[in-house]
């Protein structure tokens, strides 16, 4: 199951994905890909390890000053039929 959470300040908005597996490593990083591509503004991605053998995957929107990371955000947390983001 891919856990998602979403952070936002003033000019900066993160979604972080977390999942497990190389399946769900590949449908996140496929669907982040796709729909990033789609868009002007690009952010910066990193992926971390964590506990369990799982990883998390972080977008993060700097100078966002319209807002426009949240649509693309809600477009990604759709295409992944992501029910809950904290």
């Amino acid at each position: 199951m891919i856990d998602a959470e979403f952070r936002s300040e003033e000019r900066f908005s993160r979604l972080a994905l977390a999942y497990k597996g190389d399946e769900e490593k590949n449908l996140v990083s496929d669907c982040v890909d796709t729909i990033i591509a789609k868009h002007k503004m690009q952010p910066e991605i990193h992926t971390t390890a964590i506990s369990n053998g799982k990883e998390v995957l972080v977008i993060e929107y700097h100078d966002d000053n319209n807002r426009e990371s949240g649509e693309i955000f809600e477009e990604i947390i759709k295409a992944l039929n992501i029910k809950e983001c904290n």
